[in-house]
């Protein structure tokens, strides 16, 4: 006999991408949003002459985080905007977008601003501060404006083609399709 645990039947919340979206066309989509919080914490590095550490990286992790959660937060509004209240494509882009900008950015500046002093420090111990909060804060400041820009362009292309195939792949009814008619069993 299985023996069975109250916690077995409460429901477990999706913990990847695909199980949070229910398709992989929206878990890549959020996974392009990486190298945009990856062009500003480079760019970080390269202006304030820091060299790439384990606390530099450990930055870089802290940014992908959060420029997934700005994708996320973007991509489920345009599909909440899509599905419950059936708005054409370009229209649940250019609203969800619009919508959006503020929870994106204070996302992003919230993680950039809290970092900001450890970024601009000079005293004791600052050297392993440094890296991680400049990469932070470029990070956030261009991943914020990127996502808002380049990730609703990306959606649109994206979801276009996947109509474009829809549309042109004829629909097959039971009439059509031999196999799925019933059969006389003798």
């Amino acid at each position: 006999m299985i023996r069975r645990r109250a916690w077995d039947n409460v429901p477990q919340p999706p913990n990847n991408l695909y199980g949070t979206f229910g398709n992989l066309r929206d878990a890549f989509l959020l996974l392009g949003t990486v190298p945009l919080a990856l062009i500003g914490g480079i760019l970080s590095l390269l202006v304030t002459h820091t060299t790439f550490s384990i606390s530099a990286a450990v930055g870089f992790i802290s940014l992908f985080g959060v420029s997934v959660l700005g994708g996320v937060i973007l991509v489920s509004r345009i599909n909440q905007l899509r599905t419950q209240d059936e708005v054409p494509l370009e229209e649940a882009i250019r609203q969800g977008a619009a919508l959006q900008l503020r929870p994106v950015l204070m996302a992003a500046l919230a993680a950039a601003i809290g970092l900001l002093p450890a970024a601009v420090a000079t005293g004791i111990g600052s050297e392993t501060q440094q890296p991680l909060a400049r990469v932070v804060v470029g990070g956030m400041l261009t991943s914020a404006v990127l996502i808002l820009l380049v990730l609703p362009a990306m959606y649109r292309l994206v979801y276009r083609q996947a109509e474009r195939h829809a549309t042109a792949r004829p629909q097959r009814t039971a009439q059509d399709d031999p196999e799925a008619q019933p059969r006389d069993v003798p």
